[in-house]
């Protein structure tokens, strides 16, 4: 850290707030002022002043129709680059992007580098540990990769940002945002970049990578103004699932949180609203937020809870990531540890005939209400083989928190005893674990990373749809229509109707709450595609396959989180009513726009220009009206 700053650091701020309300960890006790900024040469106050600190001419930057494009002239100078690395807690903090499979291109290329690439492309950890790679590549633009994955003929920096702060600190994060909108430059910000829209990339853009803050801190007996007594965790936003459970269960208690293991929870997971093996049971993760540290748009770090920045802290409760402000870190309610049982199974068409494959499958999907009302979460795949003749459903696993062994049986009875009944043999797997952390460990594998040609989509099926066989036949019918039709689905069996100790009153897409499965379905074309034949599918995908779902859902909705990035209609799709109140939030607290991510709230006004014409992050961001050349 700079030493002239660390006088004017502010290591408490609002001290009227509860001091247990108000821990913040030590990155969060670094802190820019008003005062340092003042103190700074005219030069470097232009360049870091907090939002109309000053005077007009600064907070005019961003009334541009475009941000600044770093060949376009007006760019920040390699001074003003330099004085911002200066800054920052570290001067190694300010990275320029280099992509990994660089190594594979131009005159320098590293061979024997590019194929151990190649060969590890599709590990997550490659591309989250990195700072500036995501794990959905085709929204950068496919503009750097390994060559035995995608040929990208050269290696350009297409929609990855320019440049990247390794963020030590809360100072990092507020240097970040008032250099960016000061400078009229593009600001996105990366956790692990386990993003299905692109919203962790874009083009001549500066990146807040908060991966690194990976603080945790229990509390035995969290006191909140909300009225809420016992266990909480807070947790920095860097911080992922494996990592959370892991520590909270060394405590003996559980905390809502996703199923994949590397997510980071409190970032775009949370503020999307979070689905989580305990969903059924506990509601959304975002159901059970103390309070949030965030910076917002202004460049101030604030607290936002049940009695501080109210607005703030309903918003960002399932009103989306990247969207009002950076969170450093996240406070939730923790409960006591669990028993879980699971059950895995797999069958397909080649041993049962394609009649008893559908049949075996619909008589599990039928009982969607049910498993949802004991609590279960299931995590199935229902997909078609290469060659589309035969079929898998794949169930890994059902997951009964609080349930028995025996239990667990007892929910499955009915299923099983309808599966003999027409000489359908299943014999599932079953496992009784202590707690909830080794069932977890056990049964949820790693997610691969780095697919280069395929879309997905998803969908909310709310609890109609399986109330009478005439709904039942007609939702199967739909799903299976999907899988013949060569594209694969993933579901989760799930009913976050209730947040049981939890607080719906937040952002979560109301059509959560009358969910009982969220489906996803992909849509995958030849990477050596043309622009149009790979525009062709997706507009098919978009308007024909996934509005089959959407008909009859009739006013339901999809998870933000794992969307169709061309979903129509998507205010109401991924916020439901509550979008009205949501773009309310946004334009009182951010009308620069200074945080702008594709279909988050009140991004309407502006669009990624991009420069081969596909749906990715690989151009300029301009207002809608704005010309090209601008």
């Amino acid at each position: 850290m700079a030493p002239a700053i660390s006088s004017l650091l502010l290591l408490t701020c609002l001290l009227a707030i509860p001091s247990q309300s108000r821990t913040l960890f030590a990155f969060e006790q670094q802190q820019l002022t008003r005062e340092y900024v003042a103190s700074l040469p005219e030069e470097d106050r232009q360049l870091f002043a907090f939002d109309d600190q000053f005077d007009t001419e600064i907070a005019s930057a961003a009334d541009k129709p475009c941000r600044y494009n770093s060949t376009d002239g007006k760019w920040p100078s390699e001074k003003a680059w330099n004085g911002l690395a200066k800054q920052l807690n570290t001067s190694s903090s300010l990275i320029k992007t280099i992509p990994q499979a660089s190594e594979c291109y131009g005159s320098n290329k590293n061979v024997a580098k590019c194929q151990e690439l190649g060969k590890n492309w599709a590990n997550p950890t490659l591309h989250i540990d990195d700072p500036s790679e995501v794990l959905s590549p085709i929204y950068q633009g496919l503009t750097c990769q390994p060559p035995s994955i995608y040929d990208s003929i050269n290696c350009t920096l297409g929609g990855y940002p320019t440049y990247v702060i390794n963020v030590k600190s809360v100072l990092d994060i507020q240097l970040g945002i008032n250099f960016a909108r000061n400078n009229n430059i593009r600001l996105i910000i990366k956790n692990t970049g386990h993003d299905f829209a692109g919203k962790s990339v874009g083009a001549s853009s500066l990146s807040i990578w908060t991966h690194g803050l990976k603080d945790i801190q229990f509390f035995d007996n969290y006191v909140d103004e909300s009225g809420y007594k016992g266990p909480a965790v807070k947790a920095g936003a860097g911080v992922q699932a494996f990592e959370l459970y892991k520590a909270v269960s060394d405590k003996n208690v559980v905390v809502v949180a996703g199923e994949g293991q590397t997510v980071g929870v409190m970032g775009g997971y949370i503020q999307g609203g979070g689905h989580s093996p305990l969903s059924s049971l506990y509601g959304m993760a975002a159901d059970h937020v103390l309070g949030f540290e965030v910076v917002t748009a202004i460049g101030e770090f604030v607290t936002a809870n049940s009695t501080s920045n109210t607005d703030l802290f309903w918003a960002l409760r399932g009103g989306g990531g990247a969207t009002y402000g950076v969170v450093t870190s996240v406070t939730v309610k923790a409960f006591k540890d669990m028993p879980v049982a699971a059950a895995s199974w797999s069958f397909n068409s080649t041993k049962l005939g394609a009649a008893g494959f559908w049949t075996a499958t619909q008589a599990f999907i039928d009982g969607a209400n049910t498993y949802a009302d004991n609590g279960v979460y299931t995590y199935f795949m229902i997909a078609p083989s290469p060659t589309g003749k035969d079929y898998t459903f794949l169930m890994k696993p059902l997951f009964a928190p609080n349930k028995t062994t025996n239990e667990l049986n007892t929910i499955l009875g009915p299923f099983l005893k309808q599966l003999t009944s027409k000489n359908i043999p299943l014999s599932p797997k079953i496992t009784g674990y202590k707690g909830f952390y080794p069932a977890w460990q056990a049964e949820f594998g790693p997610e691969m990373g780095s697919n280069v040609q395929t879309a997905v989509g998803s969908r909310l099926f709310p609890r109609s749809n399986f109330a009478d066989d005439k709904s039942r036949n007609t939702t199967f019918i739909a799903l299976r229509e999907t899988v013949e039709a060569g594209q694969p689905i993933i579901a989760f069996n799930i009913a976050p109707t209730s947040a049981r100790g939890g607080n719906v009153d937040n952002a979560v897409n109301p059509a959560w709450r009358n969910a009982v499965i969220h489906a996803i379905m992909s849509r995958s074309w030849d990477a050596k595609s043309s622009v149009t034949d790979i525009l062709t599918a997706r507009k098919s995908f978009t308007t024909v396959a996934m509005q089959k779902w959407r008909d009859i859902t009739a006013g339901s909705g999809s998870y933000l989180n794992e969307a169709d990035r061309m979903e129509p209609n998507w205010q109401q799709s991924f916020f439901g009513d509550k979008y009205t109140k949501l773009l309310s939030i946004k334009q009182d607290r951010d009308p620069k726009n200074v945080f702008w991510a594709v279909n988050s709230v009140g991004s309407e006004g502006w669009a990624v220009q991009s420069v081969d014409g596909l749906p990715n992050e690989n151009g300029k961001l301009c207002k809608v009206s704005a010309r090209t050349s601008e």
